[in-house]
């Protein structure tokens, strides 16, 4: 038996998340069904996380189990002979028995775009959130280091049914180990790299914020939503289209 774990980049607009659902289409299925025309075998690849509908990632780390003897060169030609132009197998690696995709992650990075210009090009639109109503840019650069250490971020957790199914840990304590907003021409940009994020985290964070700009809170309200753990108090979820899974850590 062999462990491969692959990179995968892909274009959320097209599919219904990560986790394989009947009767629509996903990445996880997706890609399980490419790997079975290679290798006759019917695997389910495990994700680094399940990324939510319309959420992109630049590069998502996939492991799965296979008794194939396909050199790893070839299962990469192969399989992007075989998915959609919106999936793409970056490389893939043969690694030790233990290593699973989500389990071994130390730490991984996202990044969520907000295309600030009054018109939204028609080819970028379900890349970004279009966001061009006024806003205090400073104020959300500012907001942005408060979430930064070990906290429970309860109120920046969406209900998630999945969550403990695989006996995993159902702490909302995370860690997050750095968090910053860039404006690079027409965009405002959030990065956030931590240990772990939760359902609907990141989106739910970059909602906060946009409520900071806004003036609907004022800064120093980040520290007192996290210490509410409640959902409630929290802003709006943001747009999935915004959102990338950039790197995962091991």
């Amino acid at each position: 038996m062999r462990n491969l774990k692959l990179i995968l980049s892909y274009d959320g607009a097209e599919f219904s998340g990560w986790q394989v659902q009947p009767d629509t289409t996903t990445v996880q299925g997706t890609l399980a069904t490419a790997i079975g025309r290679i290798t006759g075998e019917k695997v389910l690849p495990q994700g680094s996380g399940r990324t939510d509908a319309g959420v992109h990632a630049l590069a998502q780390v996939v492991t799965f189990v296979t008794e194939s003897s396909v050199p790893t060169e070839n299962f990469t030609k192969a399989l992007n002979g075989i998915l959609p132009a919106s999936v793409r197998v970056l490389g893939v690696e043969e690694m030790p028995e233990g290593f699973h995709a989500r389990h071994s992650a130390k730490a991984k990075t996202y990044r969520y775009r907000i295309h600030r210009g009054s018109i939204c090009p028609p080819f970028l639109a379900r890349y970004v959130w279009h966001y061009p109503y006024a806003l205090n840019e400073e104020a959300v650069i500012a907001a942005a280091p408060l979430v930064i250490g070990e906290k429970d971020f309860t109120s920046f957790a969406a209900v998630d049914p999945e969550r403990g199914k695989d006996g995993g840990p159902v702490s909302n304590v995370r860690t997050i180990f750095s968090s910053a907003w860039e404006r690079t021409e027409e965009e405002l940009v959030y990065t956030v790299r931590g240990s772990g994020f939760l359902h609907h985290m990141v989106r739910n964070l970059v909602g906060t914020f946009i409520l900071v700009g806004r003036g609907t809170f004022q800064v120093d309200d980040v520290t007192r939503i996290i210490d509410a753990k409640n959902r409630s108090v929290a802003g709006a979820t943001a747009p999935a289209s915004g959102l990338y899974l950039v790197n995962v850590e091991y």
